[in-house]
Order: structure tokens, then sequence, then C-alpha cells
């Protein structure tokens, strides 16, 4: 067993969105990365699709991996977290669920939002 610090948990965050399937996928990538957004989603939902360039924007140039989680794939992972609308995004730091918003969300607000645990 390998025991992980801080500088090892900080690795480059990938600059695209990650898409996670299952509880054990999104255990992983929260604990890969300090900071982890996850956008629990649907293919069918319109504010989803209003949202999807706002979260590849922040994958790109935030200090956040971005999980993306289908809740038509995922119902119990959705389910465990609370997702009763979406797009509910669920921001990790440290390990931890930290904050929940849900709606579509503009750029600078969950930007801000992240920048309060990556700074």
């Amino acid at each position: 067993m390998t025991v992980e610090t801080a500088s090892d948990a900080s690795t480059a965050t990938p600059d695209e969105p990650v898409y996670v399937n299952g509880q054990d996928e999104l255990d992983d990538t929260v604990a890969d990365y300090d900071v982890v957004l996850a956008d629990f989603y649907a293919d069918w939902c319109g504010p989803c699709q209003m949202l999807e360039p706002v979260v590849e924007t922040l994958a790109e140039e935030t200090d956040a991996a971005v999980a993306k989680i289908d809740v038509d794939a995922n119902q119990q992972l959705a389910g465990a977290y609370g997702v009763r609308g979406v797009p509910t995004l669920v921001l990790f730091a440290d390990g931890e669920q930290a904050e929940q918003v849900v709606g579509v969300q503009s750029e600078d607000q969950l930007r801000s939002l992240i920048e309060g645990y990556t700074e």
C-alpha cells in the first residue's frame, strides 16, 4: 500500500472533463486530485447542454479536475449525492464533499467557487 503525499495528490489536473461511471471511479478521481468538480448531467437535459462549454472551459483553465457523471447511467451514484435535478454540480476538496449547486451557473460563479478551494 502506498501513501500519497500532498504533492502526489496535486498531480496535473486533466484539461478536459473525465467521464466517470460508478462510485469506484468517482472515488478514484476524488482521491487523485485535490479539487474535483463533479457535473451530474443527462444527455436530454437542455440546461446541462448549456453548461457543457462552461464545464469544459473550467477543466482547461482551473486547477480542478472535472468529472462528468451521466445520471441516467449512474442512478445509484446520483441518489447517493442527493441529486434530484440536473445539472447538479458537486465540488470535492481534499477528498471530501465541500459544495453542491443545482442548476445552470455562470462561468464566473463556478470559477470563484473552485478558486475558493484551489488558492
